[in-house]
């Protein structure tokens, strides 16, 4: 199933370059903006905190790599399900349910008693709430944002995530040390009830896309977002362009081992993991910046191949065993390259039917974060064996590799696309 082609007029306006103005004064694009950048920054605080914790008390990498994996993992289980809700529900409705859930679970996990296991549980829950509160909002973004302001509006959100992920991770050492994890916790249940309250105010409500009492099953709705996504040769390509990532995030679930190999007595570990853990975003910040603000819609979906390739192949220099200085410009560039999922993102937007969008980026998203958790293990348990440079280094010459048989096969799918257009 397809999006209708737009007639030519529409479609010749919607390749106008959007301004970071006008989407910045759309009010509902700022709600939903500033209610991610806030849960955001107390989720990184989170990570950095349970990261730290889990490598001083079992000095493993494979530990610490499998409790970050933990924040990836439930989506395998539940994430394709439950993101049928946001096409089920009204999508702001479903967003404050699961900011005020999440909020609930966050406190219990900021108590100092709770046992190690149980805080593990209630990380898998909070993650799994995850799933219907992104594709709510996913769905929700090219309803509030239409043409190219969606595409630079994903683009602002995306540098601000990465932006707050950098910040984040930069200074949650620091922070962590100052006032305790089980705080950071407490703060980051904080964000949650700050996220639902922008949403109530800053957001206005809207019917439900499809009448829950006429629908079929959630497992019928998901046979047919899978149907949609993995049916259609265009969408197929750019879900897999999506799921790339597994293959330069892997480095981030290594990051304090890798910190620890290149301790040199200047900087302490937790700091060497932070700066790690952010350069990516780093570089995604720059990217995203540069790709939507000077590049043409036309040419983003040009070079979405060629960045994909660049998000993986600087990883390869970690097999030089290279400094800290080296291996930080290394991950930056990387992050460049991965602007590229811009353009992947709002190619796949119109290609989905909007009664649909909901389930069909639910399913992605999903499909992103297994992706992501299940490397980040893989690289943990070669980390233990090999050492964390020559991990990352793989890491980077597969993903190189499948980058560049995506770049091909979107090649080609643009020109099929390209010549259907030109002989209806």
């Amino acid at each position: 199933m397809r999006a209708r082609r737009l007639p030519g007029r529409h479609r010749r306006s919607t390749e106008r370059q959007a301004t970071y103005g006008e989407v910045i004064g759309v009010k509902e694009f700022r709600a939903l903006w500033y209610a991610q950048g806030l849960s955001l920054l107390g989720d990184q605080l989170a990570q950095v905190a349970l990261a730290v914790l889990v490598y001083d008390r079992t000095k493993s990498p494979l530990a610490t790599a499998a409790v970050y994996a933990l924040t990836y993992l439930p989506s395998i289980l539940g994430g394709p399900l439950l993101a049928g809700l946001a096409d089920r529900f009204a999508r702001r409705g479903v967003m404050l349910a699961c900011d005020l859930l999440r909020a609930g679970l966050v406190c219990v996990m900021a108590l100092p008693f709770i046992p190690f296991w149980v805080l593990c549980a209630l990380v898998f829950l909070v993650v799994l709430l995850s799933a219907p509160f992104s594709a709510a909002r996913a769905a929700l973004l090219p309803e509030v944002l239409e043409g190219d302001r969606y595409v630079v509006g994903s683009a602002l959100q995306n540098i601000t995530n990465q932006a707050v992920q950098m910040i984040g991770f930069a200074a949650g050492g620091a922070v962590i040390a100052a006032m305790g994890p089980y705080r950071a916790l407490a703060l980051n249940a904080a964000t949650f009830l700050a996220s639902a309250l922008i949403l109530i105010t800053g957001v206005r409500r809207r019917a439900a896309p499809r009448d829950p009492g006429a629908e079929p099953s959630m497992w019928a709705m998901t046979r047919a977002g899978a149907r949609l996504v993995f049916g259609d040769r265009g969408l197929r390509t750019l879900v897999l362009f999506a799921w790339l990532c597994g293959f330069y995030v892997l480095p981030e679930g290594i990051a304090v081992p890798y910190a620890v190999v290149l301790y040199t007595g200047d900087l302490p570990v937790p700091v060497i993991t932070g700066l790690l853990m952010a350069a990516m975003p780093t570089g995604t910040v720059i990217g995203a910046f540069l790709f939507s603000r000077f590049v043409s819609p036309p040419g983003r979906l040009r070079l979405m191949g060629w960045l994909a390739m660049l998000s993986c192949a600087p990883l390869v220099v970690t097999a030089m065993r290279p400094p800290l200085e080296v291996v930080l410009a290394a991950w930056i560039l990387s992050g460049v390259g991965g602007a590229y999922q811009l353009a992947a993102n709002a190619a796949f937007v119109q290609r989905v039917p909007v009664g649909q969008r909901g389930q069909a980026f639910g399913l992605v998203q999903s499909g992103l974060m297994a992706v992501q958790g299940i490397a980040i293990l893989i690289g943990g348990y070669a980390a233990e064996r090999l050492g964390p440079e020559p991990v990352v280094a793989l890491s980077g010459i597969s993903g190189l590799t499948v980058a560049a048989v995506l770049a091909m096969m979107w090649a080609d799918a643009r020109g099929a696309r390209v010549r259907a257009q030109a002989t209806a």
